[in-house]
């Protein structure tokens, strides 16, 4: 049972927990150098690459004992920093600094209930808690990429980030007496999605809940093309559906919705391939897609971007710019847990 809830854990992470919202117009390549996969939030270029060891700024106060087991998944080295140090670091990569206090503040605490989440349900307790990428903003930014990453702006934006973190940073959301994987995400469709649609375990906390301002995010609609060579050597290399000699029009046929209207299945070359499966085979932003034979080649519109399930960090942004405060957007998106020291 431990194996199987630490394999969840673990599929949080591959499918969008370490999704930066602060790389949201970056693109790159998937299914060749014409097929782009874009990252989360914010036309800026990745930093480069700091040292992984490096403490945060000396502006710190005393942090809590408490120190975090991180991955660098370019290097498979691990490394540590405080709670503070990686909470500072965790809701930088996610949101942009300049985003409303309630919205940064509930970040913070889905970061630090996740990362405890994650903590208690590894299989083995030399195992790190979480697996981040610094260098690509993705997870957690150490100090050094911080620094690179807000250039002269720095020593504000981290004054900013810190006192808010501080403003939260004993706060933690339970469920069930234990603390919760308070997973997130960047937009939605509309509505979130249950995580046993995406990860195939059910948890009460993770259920769907009404995002409708995700509709007016930044594009919140994408639509891509791909040539039937992308497409074919993409079901080949990552499905393993070989296409054969069959007509294109026929690889894909009806597809089924979840509650929330992501694609639970598609036929691909009569075969069903879970809407989750798909997404990640031809790098799409999400789940909630179409798929039309355009020309030589297939027109694909995704709505939302990322797995969809927990809190939407553009539906946070949007509560908190009505008025909501940070327990309240909690509320919302893990409906049933507690929010206590």
């Amino acid at each position: 049972m431990k194996k199987t809830i630490f394999l969840f854990c673990a599929a949080l992470l591959v499918l969008g927990c370490c999704l930066p919202l602060a790389g949201y117009y970056i693109t790159r390549a998937v299914l060749g150098p014409a097929a782009p996969q874009p990252a989360d939030s914010g036309a800026v270029s990745a930093p480069e690459p700091g040292g992984l060891g490096g403490l945060f700024s000396d502006q710190a106060e005393a942090a809590p004992a408490e120190e975090v087991l991180l991955r660098d998944a370019a290097s498979g080295l691990d490394f540590t920093l405080t709670l503070r140090e990686y909470l500072i670091g965790a809701v930088s990569s996610e949101m942009p600094v300049s985003w409303p206090d309630e919205a940064l503040k509930a970040q913070a605490v889905a970061c630090h209930s996740y990362i405890l989440y994650c903590r208690d349900h590894r299989e083995s307790e030399s195992d790190p808690w979480l697996s981040v990428d610094p260098a690509r903003r993705q997870g957690c930014m150490t100090d050094a990429v911080l620094r690179s990453y807000w250039g002269t702006a720095y020593e504000q934006n981290y004054a900013r980030m810190s006192a808010l973190i501080d403003q939260v940073l004993e706060q933690v959301l339970y469920y069930d007496g234990a603390p919760a994987g308070a997973s997130y995400f960047a937009i939605s469709n509309g509505r979130t999605e249950s995580s046993e649609n995406v990860w195939g375990t059910a948890l009460p906390y993770l259920s769907p809940v009404d995002s409708s301002t995700d509709r007016q995010a930044d594009n919140y609609e994408v639509t891509v093309t791909f040539s039937a060579d992308q497409i074919k050597t993409a079901l080949a290399n990552n499905l393993g559906i070989a296409v054969g000699e069959s007509a294109p029009e026929s690889w894909f046929g009806a597809a089924s919705y979840t509650d929330s209207g992501y694609v639970a299945s598609q036929t691909v070359c009569g075969q069903a391939v879970s809407g989750t499966a798909l997404r990640s085979a031809l790098g799409l932003r999400s789940a909630c897609f179409s798929i039309v034979r355009q020309g030589d080649g297939f027109s694909i519109t995704t709505l939302g971007y990322g797995h969809g399930v927990g809190l939407s960090q553009w539906g946070a942004k949007a509560l908190a710019e009505q008025g909501a405060g940070y327990e309240e957007i909690l509320a919302h998106y893990f409906p049933g847990t507690t929010l206590s020291p």
